[in-house]
């Protein structure tokens, strides 16, 4: 017979729950209630923290972090959920990477050319540099608008570029 229904048996009380409700009145079940509301509070300090450590490396503005903060604190593992739902999708760190990345393209995109020697900017339609002097292009025979060393025709009148240019060196001077 087992040892609980020998204990059972010979308690004399006429409940059969009162070894249970020992058990609940019993320093043991005080001492695991309280760790059970220190874990719950250390828990829920962890969900403030990390929403804390979380909104700093997304949110900017010091008054939205406090808030964000506070949702952690006063709703814990519920303020969690509800920051995870409505926090920025991106980092900090990364929204200023990809705004330097567009600004890069379209630094690129809207780079004006340079003399090829002294990085002035020039016009496309100068033949020479106006800092430096450098030849930057020569001029069609025909038409006189201004041609690219590796055209081998003239855009505006079709004209032979190379049979009637000698070629231009980049660095020759006027």
């Amino acid at each position: 017979m087992p040892h609980w229904i020998l204990a059972a048996a010979t308690s004399g009380d006429s409940n059969p729950f009162q070894s249970v409700m020992d058990f609940f009145k019993s320093p043991t079940w005080h001492l695991i209630t309280l760790l059970l509301y220190f874990l719950g509070a250390v828990i829920w300090l962890a969900c403030a923290y990390w929403v804390f450590k979380d909104a700093r490396r997304r949110v900017d503005d010091k008054i939205i972090l406090a808030v964000c903060v506070l949702t952690g604190l006063v709703f814990g593992p519920l303020g969690l959920i509800v920051y995870a739902i409505v926090r920025p999708p991106a980092l900090l760190a990364d929204r200023r990477e990809q705004e330097l990345e567009v600004q890069m393209m379209q630094q690129r995109l809207g780079e004006e050319s340079r003399c090829s020697f002294c990085k002035t900017p020039v016009r496309d339609d100068y033949l020479v540099c106006p800092t430096c002097a450098r030849r930057l292009r020569s001029t069609c025979a025909s038409c006189g608008k201004p041609l690219e060393p590796s055209w081998r025709v003239c855009p505006y009148c079709e004209t032979d570029v190379h049979g009637s240019l000698p070629p231009v060196s980049v660095y020759d001077r006027v």
